[in-house]
């Protein structure tokens, strides 16, 4: 057992979260850390128009966001209008161009992809109007983003990967990967998860764990199930998979369930939205690196209201996930009120 000895200090290190002058720590999804909101607090309240084009409405997860956005928003006297982008990056940057010829006073999106989704922001650029961007960055070249707030996701993708090394325990096994290469946040997951399963492989002789397949699970419930029916066929001593989000995770429980190997496969996802945390109390999904969007749509509030104001603020801040396991969902407030 000493060759474990590590991954409680990992846990414990990355429950901590991280740090530094370009990220602020938010410990609890109703009340928001920001440096320096005296001065945005105080201003006078602004009457306009936020638009939010939302990744994909059908995950709760960003239903929440726009919650947050609406309801942070009417506190300043601004309209919120939600669109849904349904992972269409053509749809999204539509939706982008339709806000322009409204004339909103800022546009907040999820990107749908990293990238392609940069020819649409660059128009909001050319017109004036500042982008800010929530949970999904765009890394695309020559944009100007007014400021980001999202999770920190590589610090994400550490604490499922160090729950992954807990659930095979000593047997090790082979693992498939369902990411979402479209979003540099999955991205970053991946990569997180990725550097503890090397470093728990160069630590030991034994129970070491291989990556046999990253396949493309849409972040999307029915996507994720059928990604993992086609993958338990091909892999028939799979142990062990990792989703980028909740919707994945729970299609890939589906199909593991049908292939009756619930028992020799553990399924670690990502997201903590009530879904999920109500699967990992029913054991079917052994844990999650929790997110917390609430904060993602009255931080961006914070951020407009100072880029409005012209004081200084922080351009981007990440979030560090909490891990959430059985114990954590059987004393949930959140489970125990959905009864």
């Amino acid at each position: 057992m000493a060759k474990y000895v590590w991954l409680p200090l990992v846990l414990a290190l990355l429950a901590i979260g991280c740090s530094n002058d370009e990220s602020s720590v938010i410990q609890d999804d109703n009340n928001l850390v920001e440096p320096d909101t005296d001065q945005v607090n105080e201003a006078e309240p602004a009457n306009g128009k936020i638009g939010y084009s939302a990744m994909s409405l059908k995950n709760p997860f960003f239903v929440i966001i726009s919650e947050s956005l609406k309801e942070a928003g009417a506190e300043h006297g601004f309209e919120v209008i939600t669109t849904d982008a349904a992972t269409d990056v053509n749809k999204q940057a539509n939706q982008i161009e339709d806000f322009i010829s409204q004339g909103v006073d800022a546009i907040v999106l999820n990107p749908t992809d990293r990238l392609a989704i940069g020819a649409a922001i660059k128009k909001a650029n050319v017109a004036g109007i500042p982008v800010f961007t929530c949970d999904l960055q765009c890394v695309a070249e020559d944009v100007k983003i007014a400021g980001h707030i999202g999770t920190d996701n590589f610090q994400g993708g550490e604490l499922a990967g160090a729950a992954m090394v807990e659930a095979l325990d000593e047997e090790g096994g082979e693992v498939l990967i369902l990411d979402f290469k479209q979003a540099n946040s999955c991205v970053l997951r991946v990569n997180g998860f990725k550097k503890v399963l090397d470093a728990h492989n160069a630590s030991t002789e034994n129970g070491k764990i291989s990556i046999v397949s990253e396949i493309n699970g849409g972040g999307d419930q029915d996507i994720g199930y059928k990604a993992t029916a086609d993958s338990l066929k091909a892999h028939p001593n799979l142990r062990g998979i990792f989703a980028i989000n909740d919707p994945a995770a729970l299609g890939a429980w589906q199909a593991v369930k049908e292939a009756d190997r619930l028992d020799v496969i553990q399924i670690v996802g990502f997201d903590g939205e009530l879904a999920g945390k109500q699967a990992i109390l029913e054991g079917k999904i052994y844990a999650d690196p929790i997110q917390f969007p609430k904060q993602m749509g009255k931080g961006i509030v914070v951020k407009l209201l100072a880029y409005q104001a012209g004081e200084e603020y922080e351009k981007t801040t990440l979030i560090p996930t909490a891990l959430y396991k059985k114990e954590d969902a059987e004393k949930d407030p959140e489970l125990k009120a959905a009864e």
